[in-house]
């Protein structure tokens, strides 16, 4: 048997996980002086509450290593092997940390995955490992073939506000004043290397949505695997950008629209909306 390990910013919900049996460890999320921990003490709802109330700029962290030594232990114990697939290395320490953990857990059977994305992406490849897993493969061969599938994925967003990006550091107060008296969204991707980038700008969110639904035309979803409509806290953004989609003849599951949680949304702010897919 092969254990199926994340973290939370692959955006599952906690009924999920236990329906395809995947074991998450949660962020940590720093609000003012209190620490919280996804899906344990803080649901997405929560998290939205908090980010919009509170004037502090919310920190997102890794959990302890101990947790992640004490599943690879478990597992070792078990006659299991372990499989975890991290948020990308190029927007957190984790995959960096899961290494050093692995190297000293002395246990062959105990696998570490870069998924190089987040969110939908992320989540992508952990529902992929699990169908693997479920098909009997070994950790070695879901390890290969989620790694040959980490490469075709595709996720685009379109941001709502600046605010959160100036809040953070990402932009001067110039471009977050310039930008909101400008009505400009900026187009967010993640890269082949697990970097986001902003390849373009719309001014207003319909066209930004329109750019989103044109990034789809341009490469098809591949029809094995779900097209991902996400949002952050508000879901009629998404409801909109999903039939957006349907009128460019790309239809999406209402079960496939899903809600982005701390890890970035800490750093888009709410009213956001996205896709993930994987290339045909």
């Amino acid at each position: 048997m092969v254990r199926i390990i994340t973290d939370s910013a692959a955006d599952f919900e906690p009924a999920e996980l236990e329906k395809l049996n995947i074991t998450c460890i949660p962020l940590t999320v720093l609000v003012g002086q209190k620490d919280y921990h996804e899906n344990v003490d803080l649901t997405k709802d929560g998290f939205y509450e908090l980010l919009k109330g509170s004037e502090s700029f919310p920190k997102t962290s890794q959990a302890s290593p101990q947790v992640l030594a004490d599943l690879f232990e478990d597992a070792k114990c078990s006659g299991e092997e372990a499989v975890y697939i991290t948020l990308s290395s190029a927007l957190s320490g984790t995959w960096q940390s899961a290494m050093f953990i692995r190297e000293g857990a002395d246990y062959d059977g105990a696998y570490v995955v870069d998924s190089k994305n987040a969110t939908g992406g992320q989540r992508m490849l952990v529902e992929y490992a699990v169908r693997l897993r479920d098909a009997g493969k070994s950790a070695a061969e879901i390890v290969a073939e989620v790694e040959t599938l980490r490469d075709r994925i595709v996720l685009y967003a379109c941001i709502n506000t600046l605010e959160y990006l100036y809040r953070g550091g990402r932009i001067s107060h110039t471009a977050y004043t310039l930008g909101t008296l400008a009505q400009i969204k900026p187009i967010i991707h993640v890269d082949h290397h697990g970097r986001v980038d902003i390849p373009a700008k719309a001014m207003g969110m319909r066209k930004g949505m329109e750019h989103l639904c044109k990034q789809v035309d341009a490469k098809n979803a591949h029809p094995d695997f779900p097209l991902y409509v996400m949002y952050t806290d508000d879901r009629s953004v998404a409801e909109s950008l999903a039939m957006r989609l349907a009128e460019h003849g790309h239809t999406v599951h209402p079960d496939n629209i899903i809600q982005v949680g701390a890890a970035i949304g800490a750093h888009i702010g709410p009213a956001a909306c996205g896709l993930v897919y994987v290339g045909a």
